[in-house]
């Protein structure tokens, strides 16, 4: 083990120590509330951003509304395209499960739909068979779309954008993992009719914990603002005639986002700076196939993805699964039921596991692709339009450090590592 252990992503904090400086505001003027000046300021910093292209030209007029979380902004991104118990939503299966598991806090069922191979994003053609097959089932058009940035990696979104406007269902595009990212020159989270944004703390720019909705007037912003604080009416008392939420973000989480809003190009940068190392290094190297951007599409790059040829041999692989996973996997990964097994019935390849824990073993983090939600015992009940798509990149991929602490010397290190797991 060395001495530096190399995390997969991990935000820092700007070497002005702005956050510090808004932070500081906070405590000083006493707002340590989930509201106040650094929660507006972060929101106008957000819609300038998300509505102007990359030359700072202003494209649209999209309000921003900053939240507890991610997972919230897709819950109340959800209600407002008036998703109700007993309603389906299509999710795309090749996903993190915030994705998916406000659709069941609102009694309703997610339908899952598989990726194409280029983006590894939701599928438009898969998702207009779907949605034909659906209403045929059930009599019913599905409440809403979301599609899924995974990595960062821009979707087929004017084709899936396309499919929504025949079937008049309406979109919740899910960019937790895509903040930055652009297609043709616009931000994802934009196209459709709400957009998702994560600052977790392994995100592009990081809040320590928090979200936002893009929403796409005043109207829903404003709904969505009154629903994110306890639906409370004008009245001198609480009053309430609705369901609302506690999903606000705080004024010193805020306070760190408006400090991250001055290093997010930096980041993005460097996040695209460390994916242009793993693209080269791996463009020679057999069996060992990096996860590029197509025309038209710029990453953030958020994490750099490998996938590895089924036939490719890895050094230990006859260790790999040999004993249960007990704890959490990587640094501050939360708390986790512990394992009986160390196999489920979808996983990744022996190869995938032994390069994994080579890694591990020489103090580099790496992690396994997004296990499909189709295939997550939770859903195992849930509609699905599969292609084999998700499920393949599952067992074949891996996720490479990629974060603004990786420097180039810990790429060099870790590109070493991995060309040397092969034997």
């Amino acid at each position: 083990m060395t001495d530096k252990r190399i995390l997969l992503c991990l935000a820092h904090m700007s070497e002005s120590g702005a956050e510090q400086k808004f932070v500081k505001e906070a405590f000083d003027t006493n707002w340590v509330v989930p509201l106040g000046p650094n929660v507006n300021g972060f929101e106008k910093d957000l819609e300038a951003f998300v509505c102007s292209s990359a030359d700072g030209d202003k494209l649209l007029d999209k309000r921003v509304v900053a939240l507890s979380s991610g997972t919230a902004a897709v819950h109340l991104g959800l209600i407002a395209c008036g998703v109700q118990p007993g309603d389906e939503v299509m999710v795309q299966s090749f996903t993190f499960c915030a994705s998916s598991h406000p659709v069941t806090y609102l009694g309703a069922t997610p339908v899952f739909v598989d990726s194409e191979p280029g983006t590894w994003n939701m599928d438009p053609h898969l998702l207009d068979q779907a949605i034909a097959d659906r209403v045929a089932k059930t009599g019913r058009k599905p409440k809403a779309i979301v599609p899924v940035y995974l990595y960062g990696m821009p979707a087929q979104i004017d084709e899936i954008m396309a499919v929504a406007a025949r079937w008049e269902i309406p979109v919740l595009e899910d960019a937790a993992e895509g903040f930055g990212s652009r297609y043709h020159g616009r931000v994802v989270g934009t196209f459709g009719d709400y957009g998702v944004l994560s600052f977790n703390g392994n995100k592009m720019i990081t809040t320590s914990g928090g979200g936002a909705l893009i929403c796409p007037d005043e109207e829903a912003w404003q709904r969505i603002m009154w629903l994110a604080t306890q639906a409370r009416e004008a009245y001198p008392y609480y009053q309430h005639e609705a369901i609302g939420y506690n999903y606000r973000l705080s004024n010193i989480c805020a306070g760190i986002g408006r400090g991250q809003m001055t290093v997010l190009d930096d980041h993005l940068a460097h996040h695209r700076h460390i994916a242009s190392m793993y693209r080269e290094a791996f463009d020679c190297v057999d069996g060992i196939t990096f996860h590029d951007e197509s025309a038209g599409m710029e990453s953030n790059f958020w994490l750099s993805t490998i996938v590895l040829d089924e036939h490719l041999h890895v050094k230990g692989e006859e260790k790999a699964y040999g004993q249960a996973v007990q704890g959490a996997v990587g640094g501050a990964a939360g708390v986790v039921h512990g394992g009986g097994s160390p196999h489920t019935d979808c996983e990744p390849n022996r190869n995938v596991e032994a390069m994994r824990l080579m890694l591990d073993a020489a103090g580099i983090e790496s992690r396994p692709l997004w296990k499909p939600m189709h295939r997550q015992p939770v859903y195992k009940n849930a509609p699905a339009y599969v292609n084999g798509v998700s499920e393949g990149l599952f067992r074949r991929g891996l996720c490479l450090p990629s974060g603004p602490l990786v420097t180039d010397d810990d790429v060099a290190r870790i590109i070493d590592a991995v060309k040397a797991s092969i034997g």
